[in-house]
């Protein structure tokens, strides 16, 4: 998640319709579930889910929320047993340091969050809890963890080997103006429980605003180094029909469901930078708009003719650039990773809706092997947190099976 995604989150919160706090009908404060004494209120799971859903970040689900508060109690107390507490300038640090992600001073931030109905209390509680358990992990497992120089070279050679992973992967993306933003993540949690492909296609057919649907949002096999980086580890984690969690973007809600992974010999691709360009059309996805967009469509073969489309217009109508792939706003990139030169998309939006963008790919610059850089200091980081977060989620599940957890709705 960028700070710049976070940042347009807070700011544009209203435009999501999420700047009404609508008090629910039952006891806020009453327990939803309980940690050997300790008890997790309806207020908390609520306040996570509001948090969760203006960073536009994964696991925003009821179910979800809970069993992460679950989770949290758990690290609360085996922190405080351990004696690892955070000082309040190292607190104050961390809350500027996750405000800064969306270009925010901490005051910003907070300002931002209670314009939603979220209080300063549930922001730094989420930011406390993560420092001082990734303080502890460290502080009891470090010394554990010795990456050598073979392990580096082993994933130097992983990163510039032949071989490549290509997936099989259903897509659904469903339109979520402002009014029905809320509707439609829970319509999205709704449909990522399921693991059947026959139930995900259906769902596609009828709610998917893709090229795909009428295939039941199949695409063909694809190679993962093609797909944005937002999109690689989540669909590595999948098993065949599993199904991303929501993935929010602009106007609009995701899902992805993993049909068939492989591995092969063809090189794995990666780009310098991608071309592309984009045209917004007034209207949205009403049937005018999609209408002009069609007849734009049969007028075009490449992007250098989108120039005679924008003649006379306002200069902010066409946009075209070409920038490295981790810089291209995730709705963009999932977009242009089903595109080969010349084709086109109308599956995005902007302005709350009432913009449909005709996106079209000009091309991808390969990226010269011998220009690449192989940073050893970050292998080694990347290495050694993957192998402390594996010693975090086995302490987690033994910290778990040893507590009273009781789900109490």
């Amino acid at each position: 998640m960028s700070g710049k995604r976070i940042r347009q989150s807070v700011i544009a919160a209203c435009a999501l319709a999420l700047c009404t706090v609508q008090v629910s009908a039952q006891n806020l404060f009453a327990p939803v579930a309980q940690v050997d004494q300790r008890i997790i209120s309806e207020f908390e799971v609520q306040q996570r889910q509001r948090f969760l859903r203006v960073l536009g970040a994964s696991g925003s689900s009821r179910a979800e929320v809970i069993e992460e508060l679950i989770r949290d109690r758990l690290r609360e107390t085996e922190t405080r047993q351990a004696g690892i507490v955070l000082g309040p300038e190292e607190l104050a640090q961390g809350l500027s340091d996750f405000a800064a992600r969306a270009e925010l001073s901490t005051e910003e931030f907070v300002q931002g969050l209670a314009s939603e109905g979220i209080a300063e209390e549930t922001f730094r509680d989420f930011v406390n809890v993560s420092l001082v358990w990734r303080d502890y992990i460290r502080a009891r497992f470090g010394s554990r963890v010795q990456i050598d120089d073979l392990e580096i070279d082993r994933a130097v050679a992983t990163a510039r080997g032949n071989s490549g992973i290509e997936v099989l992967v259903s897509e659904i993306i469903i339109p979520a103006p402002p009014a029905e933003a809320e509707r439609v993540l829970e319509q999205a949690e709704s449909i990522s429980q399921t693991t059947s492909e026959a139930e995900f296609s259906n769902f596609a057919r009828r709610f998917s605003a893709t090229a795909s649907r009428g295939a039941g949002g199949h695409l063909p096999w694809t190679p993962i180094s093609d797909l944005p980086s937002v999109l690689r580890p989540l669909l590595l984690a999948l098993g065949p029909g599993q199904v991303t969690a929501p993935l929010q973007i602009p106007n609009a809600v995701a899902l992805f469901q993993l049909r068939d992974i492989r591995e092969t010999e063809a090189p794995q691709r990666t780009f310098a930078s991608i071309e592309y360009a984009a045209y917004y059309i007034n209207g949205g996805r009403t049937p005018e708009g999609l209408a002009k967009a069609r007849a734009i469509s049969a007028r075009v073969d490449r992007c250098d003719d989108l120039y005679g489309i924008a003649q006379g217009q306002p200069e902010n109508v066409l946009d075209r650039g070409s920038l490295p792939p981790e810089e291209i706003p995730d709705d963009i990139a999932i977009e242009l990773a089903k595109l080969d030169p010349g084709e086109v998309s109308t599956t995005l939006t902007r302005a709350g809706g009432n913009t449909l963008v005709f996106l079209m790919l000009c091309g991808r610059t390969p990226a010269l092997e011998e220009d690449q850089v192989i940073d050893r200091n970050a292998i080694a980081t990347q290495l050694r947190n993957q192998r402390l977060n594996a010693f975090s989620e086995t302490l987690l599940a033994d910290l778990r099976a040893e507590a009273d957890v009781r789900i109490l709705e």
